[in-house]
């Protein structure tokens, strides 16, 4: 039995929007999940397989990458640029999930192509995670002419996601609505592309589209890269029920937008955060900080809660068994500590001031991937892998 054990942390963030901030100085994981927090005093610590001291620094869930293109392995051949995944890991993102495999050279678009392209997709993922980092891949592009008995099939060989509804060839709601429909009767679900295109072959894709649509996540609310007007996205976050996605590639006053908007209306547990990457945009690393940091400074909301969009909002949105202190769930954390010279009294002030945080180490399925960050400003201090 492998047992984890972190000690001397200085707090803790639980991704739960209700509750962003647990007591405690310590958390234990057992082969992999997690098993309990709270005081060391009140704790079993003996026996640990691997131990870290954190030094006061903060404990968070993973990070989730909500929207991501990969191809195959840790190469993306849309930026010519190898290990963009565990460069994103050294973002303290510990899961991605693919918005579709679009950037593949000689994509298929025959519908035994692309169910054999995604089925592929999924299971290269599934057996092979480039620096330990979930990848959540097999996100089919639907096309004209697939019928229902393509979604049952390509969910029984363990695809579970849509790519981008609207980069394909179908362009109408009603179609799209019709194999969203078949794609959520057999458990998968499904993301739209939202405003003006984006690669060749997408096109505008507008409010009325996508709540004909009703895909579980509104892709890159805030454009990907451009954003629909103000009073579109507004009128999506008063009418849908899905997931609004907010990503790093779109734009940032229409990302703002979108979350005034969601808090106006108690729809905060709606935000979730993705890069949109790797893209024409490149490879963002740094991404999802970098998304926390901005909508917590320029969208007035505690650092805290704003932590929860990149973890436990997608978490949830998502169905997923990660980015929450909970017991069972995977034992994946990022320990992060306030930048070096930093304005800023504690690491979450100085994230409110639109600053980033330095990571100092991640952690999936209780196994130590990384230490200090090649990619954040330094740390004030840093967890120490002891055993």
């Amino acid at each position: 039995m492998q047992k984890l054990v972190i000690k001397n942390i200085g707090q803790i963030l639980s991704g739960d929007l209700e509750s962003p901030i647990f007591d405690g100085n310590c958390l234990i994981a057992m082969d992999g999940k997690i098993d309990a927090w709270g005081d060391e005093k009140d704790l079993d610590c003996s026996q640990a397989t691997t131990e870290v001291d954190a030094h006061g620094v903060t404990l968070a869930p993973g990070l989730i990458d909500s929207h991501v293109h990969p191809v195959v392995g840790d190469y993306t051949p849309r930026q010519q640029q190898l290990h963009w995944i565990d460069s994103t890991l050294h973002g303290g993102v510990t899961t991605l999930i693919s918005a579709g495999e679009v950037h593949m050279p000689g994509r298929p678009k025959d519908i035994v192509g692309l169910k054999a392209m995604a089925i592929a997709s999924q299971r290269w993922y599934e057996n092979f995670r480039p620096s330990g980092v979930k990848v959540h891949a097999g996100a089919p592009v639907i096309e004209k002419g697939m019928v229902e008995e393509d979604f049952a099939e390509m969910a029984k060989a363990g695809v579970t996601l849509l790519g981008e509804v609207g980069l394909g060839t179908v362009k109408d709601g009603r179609t799209a609505q019709q194999m969203v429909g078949w794609a959520r009767k057999y458990g998968m679900q499904s993301t739209i592309h939202t405003g003006g295109p984006s690669i060749p072959g997408s096109g505008l894709i507008d409010a009325d589209m996508v709540i004909e649509t009703g895909a579980d996540v509104i892709g890159h609310i805030n454009g990907g890269h451009s954003a629909l007007p103000d009073d579109q996205i507004i009128c999506l976050c008063e009418s849908c029920k899905a997931a609004f996605e907010i990503v790093h590639n779109g734009n940032e006053r229409a990302a703002v937008l979108t979350l005034n908007t969601a808090r106006e209306l108690g729809k905060l547990d709606q935000v979730i955060l993705g890069t949109d990457g790797p893209a024409g945009s490149g490879v963002q690393p740094l991404g999802i900080l970098r998304m926390i940091a901005m909508l917590s400074a320029f969208g007035n909301v505690p650092a805290e809660k704003a932590f929860c969009f990149g973890n436990g909002n997608t978490a949830r949105q998502r169905n997923l068994n990660v980015g929450l202190i909970e017991k069972g769930y995977s034992a994946d954390f990022v320990l992060l500590d306030q930048a070096q010279h930093a304005p800023g009294k504690t690491m979450l002030e100085s994230v409110q001031l639109g600053n980033l945080p330095g990571v100092g180490m991640t952690i999936i399925d209780g196994i130590v991937r990384t230490e200090r960050s090649r990619n954040t400003p330094p740390a004030n201090r840093l967890p120490e892998h002891i055993k």
